[in-house]
């Protein structure tokens, strides 16, 4: 297959390479190339793959015969020409359970709302944001008594590996994927602004019961996490279990 690819992060940069290595034509790949430290940009680079911007993509779509177009992690709303111009579709991979989850509605969700399991989805992608047909979704159970933003993140992005994977290799085997009857225009879209929003605990919610829930729901070390405002300063909150965790286990305690 010829395959256009969109993403970002080690993971998309190993599933680039996992792609090639199956035997696939990557024709181009688009990503946050504008970083130095880019992994995908790196890869792509070591395998003598163009980088493009999506723009230069959706000219590229127009004159050039693609196969596929994969989003994987890739951040930016995919427009018409990439969406249309393509033979077995353009497709997505969410690290959340659609159509529940929507936008950035993700791990920080499933634990605030103490789900008893997660998922990853793989769609089609429509003119909007994680709303086209749903292909597939993938589940696992998971405890949100003890999961962190940072743990779950780690589970969920193996299963939306593993997904991917599952799915290029039904996709080499079968064309096009039947999409399943469900009706992915409904769930609950999160945009980043409110995501910030809901880290902000306030006094009611320091002596709430749940105040270990929220801190759980948003500890992504290095960004901010659940916090308290003062004086202008924002306050990160952390309980001692998750400090445990940080603990190196070859290191003697000397307090």
């Amino acid at each position: 297959m010829k395959l256009l690819f969109m993403g970002r992060k080690k993971q998309s940069a190993d599933l680039l390479r996992w792609t090639v290595e199956q035997g696939h034509e990557i024709v181009a790949v688009c990503t946050d190339d504008q970083f130095s430290n880019s992994p995908t940009a790196a890869t792509a680079r070591e395998l003598n793959i163009p980088i493009l911007s999506m723009e230069e993509a959706e000219e590229y779509v127009l004159s050039n015969e693609v196969d596929l177009i994969v989003s994987y992690l890739y951040w930016r709303k995919i427009r018409k020409p990439l969406i249309e111009n393509n033979r077995y579709g353009c497709i997505n991979f969410h690290p959340a359970i659609l159509p529940d989850y929507k936008g950035c509605g993700g791990y920080n969700i499933a634990i605030l709302y103490k789900l008893p399991e997660w998922g990853v989805t793989v769609h089609y992608v429509d003119e909007n944001i994680d709303t086209g047909p749903i292909i597939r979704v993938k589940r696992f159970p998971f405890d949100y008594c003890t999961a962190t933003a940072k743990s779950l993140e780690k589970i969920t992005q193996d299963a939306l590996v593993e997904l991917y994977k599952e799915t290029i290799l039904k996709i080499a085997e079968e064309g096009r994927l039947k999409a399943l009857d469900i009706d992915n225009s409904q769930g609950t879209y999160i945009s980043r602004k409110q995501m910030n929003e809901m880290k902000i605990v306030t006094e009611e919610e320091l002596d709430s019961e749940d105040l270990d829930v929220k801190i759980r729901a948003f500890w992504f070390p290095p960004y901010d996490g659940a916090y308290i405002e003062r004086n202008g300063m924002r306050y990160t909150l952390v309980t001692k279990d998750i400090l445990d965790t940080l603990v190196d286990q070859d290191t003697t305690a000397l307090f």
